[in-house]
């Protein structure tokens, strides 16, 4: 149990703060956009961790038309007394010591997420100016800033204004608020994305259950208030919004075992694909991890015990497997625990050999107390009663993949006539571009380096995955030529290494179908070769809308912004023509606007919110109507540059 006492004594020291105006990115990972909210994200996980310790119940973020942002708490308050070997008050160590702080033993903080990125101090060091209030019965204050020294001409960063002062000001307040300025001699921008921001606070809200996490936008005078008294219940019942559950409302289970706190919610849906997300102290661990492993091995064994306890299945059956089990089944794991290791590509995959056995525990355990409720007995019968027909598909889909996973040449035979394939025998290097339409694969043909670029063109729309079955979806020529194509496999058997390509960009037009095959390619990438674009291997293509001309003069114009501009620039008598589609492009001029690595625009594809992206793609491309209009109501505007164009200069 963390102490309530919160004092400077309880901050340990590791290092200060040189280098980290030097090298930003070795701490913030960018500069660009996620940087400038990873350093707002370290305020705000500080914040959580107070309340997921149980010292506080609410938590405001707050935009400003100066570009500055603010969170306040109302915790136990930053430490004002005065740290014996630093000789300062604990504000000023943990805003000026790299990785000072009270979460470096388990005193303070039982479990912290904190501890995933490098403390409120880099937020100082890559700010213009920063500002701390404290409430204890009253208010201290304190100020620091970067600036420019004249001397040895380097900037001086986080440096105090002056120490410590204690205002007198008596106050009813308890906690601690920051305001601080984003430095743009750091940032390639200081404009803070409220999408973003309000996708992780809701996400924040929903793992820490009745936590009130307030937002407030004062460019736009726009406010949204998160608190959810149901946690990740009410988590999953977000997530399976537009889809058909099995029932009405998710299965709970809670306990700590072995000093780590396990909460699981499940729900299963008809759908065809699982959407299990995982947490660490709050922290997404999209990789998995032995946590999730965990998980999956004790569903898979309670389940089977309950329907061998139901005479479900007989004795000469043999049990479910795992995947059965998952088909549909939506889930929220979020464990706490001390001490988190992390590994995996991008730090995101739990490695603590001591989490799997504790959340195996507590899901046989705690799901074998809920099968005994009779109220609850439709429920898993409903569960098993897919699983089994899950079982069915499988030996059915067994075949497909065969098929999938055939010979060389029966890989081959498909792919005549389809592939123009590269010379190049070096993954990291080939680009496969799938492009719509027969007329415009055949400029990207004529058009590529024979090399290292690979053409295939998609004579059709490909199959929309997300209500088809994995034997349905290997069936589709379009499907499986990708497949084919790209030589990973799919789904469970899905190997990136076998990677051919390591740019995947899809082209289409820039119209409503072109943007309909985006998203259907996307939505097939995201549920069964999730790692081909989590590893950063999908891109899209961004070919212009317009040529603009006159005599011997050429631009092209991505957006109608940047239209404008091009006529400027060509000056009066400028010809404007719009790209239909790609078709419309001679080989040069595919090659100069869309495919040459010198000239090109791309937009990488990647998942910052996996749990997120996976509703977006349900209310997308699912069956709820009602759903997809609403969500198309409230997010577009058709009366502002495009967004999509937008993204990708940026």
């Amino acid at each position: 149990m963390a102490k309530t006492t919160y004092k400077a004594e309880d901050i340990k020291i590791l290092e200060g703060l040189d280098a980290v105006r030097m090298r930003p990115g070795m701490y913030i990972g960018t500069t660009g956009i996620k940087g400038l909210h990873h350093i707002l994200w370290e305020i705000v996980d500080n914040a959580v961790d107070e309340a997921a310790n149980g010292f506080a119940n609410k938590i405001e973020i707050k935009l400003y038309k100066d570009g500055s942002a603010s969170v306040e708490d109302n915790g136990r308050g930053i430490p004002t007394d005065i740290h014996s070997k630093a000789g300062v008050s604990g504000v000023e160590v943990v805003f000026t010591q790299l990785h000072a702080g009270g979460k470096f033993n388990n005193e303070n903080y039982s479990y912290s997420g904190g501890l995933h990125g490098v403390g409120a101090s880099v937020t100082n060091a890559l700010s213009e100016w920063l500002k701390v209030e404290v409430y204890k019965d009253t208010v201290y204050e304190m100020q620091f800033h970067s600036y420019l020294d004249e001397k040895s001409g380097k900037v001086k960063s986080g440096v105090p204004v002056a120490p410590l002062k204690n205002t007198k000001v008596k106050t009813k307040k308890r906690g601690s608020f920051i305001r601080f300025m984003p430095d743009k001699r750091v940032f390639e921008s200081i404009v803070f994305s409220p999408e973003t921001i309000l996708k992780r606070l809701r996400e924040l809200a929903f793992l820490n259950k009745g936590l009130e996490i307030k937002f407030y936008d004062e460019n736009t005078d726009y406010s949204r208030t998160y608190k959810f008294d149901g946690g990740i219940v009410d988590f999953v019942k977000y997530l399976n919004e537009g889809k058909n559950s099995l029932y009405s409302d998710p299965l709970y289970v809670s306990a700590t075992k072995d000093n780590i706190q396990v909460e699981i919610a499940i729900q299963h849906t008809d759908a065809y694909v699982d959407s299990v997300y995982s947490y660490v102290n709050n922290i997404p661990t999209g990789e998995g991890g032995t946590h999730e492993t965990g998980f999956r091995s004790g569903l898979t064994r309670s389940l089977n015990d309950y329907a061998r306890e139901r005479n479900t299945l007989k004795d000469k059956d043999d049990n479910l497997l795992g995947d059965d089990f998952k088909e549909g089944l939506t889930a929220i794991v979020s464990i706490k625990m001390q001490n988190v290791q992390f590994e995996g590509q991008t730090k995101t995959k739990l490695g603590n050999p001591e989490a799997r056995p504790a959340v195996e525990y507590v899901t046989v355990n705690e799901l074998e107390v809920l099968t005994k409720n009779k109220k609850l007995q439709k429920v898993f019968d409903a569960i098993i009663a897919k699983a089994m027909k899950a079982a069915s598909a499988r030996l059915a889909a067994r075949k497909a993949k065969e098929i999938a996973r055939a010979s060389k040449s029966i890989e081959a035979q498909n792919l005549v006539g389809k592939l123009a394939s590269c010379s190049g025998r070096k993954p990291e290097l080939n680009e496969l571009f799938i492009v719509e339409g027969d007329s415009a694969g055949g400029s990207a043909k004529q058009a590529r380096v024979r090399q290292y670029q690979a053409i295939l063109p998609l004579r059709g729309k490909p199959l929309n995955v997300e209500k088809k079955k994995l034997d349905q979806i290997l069936q589709n020529e379009e499907i499986r030529t990708i497949i084919s194509a790209l030589g990973t496999g799919i789904g469970p058997d899905f190997d990136i290494d076998s990677l051919k390509f390591h740019k995947v960009i899809i082209l289409s037009d820039a119209d409503q179908d072109g943007a309909h095959i985006r998203a259907i390619l996307l939505t097939f990438f995201f549920r069964y070769m999730r790692e081909l674009v989590s590893a950063g291997h999908v891109y899209i293509g961004m070919p212009p809308l317009y040529k603009v001309h006159k005599g011997n003069v050429e631009e092209y114009a991505y957006d109608d912004n940047e239209l404008e501009a091009k006529k400027n620039k060509v000056g009066r008598g400028a010809i404007i023509q719009r790209y239909k589609g790609l078709g419309e492009m001679n080989p040069s001029q595919l090659w100069d606007t869309t495919m040459n690595p010198e000239t090109r625009s791309l937009m990488r594809v990647t998942i910052e919110d996996a749990a997120e992206a996976d509703r977006l793609i349900t209310v997308l491309m699912g069956d709820e109507v009602g759903e997809r209009k609403k969500y198309i109501f409230e997010h577009a505007n058709f009366n502002k540059e495009d967004k999509f164009a937008k993204m990708k200069r940026g």
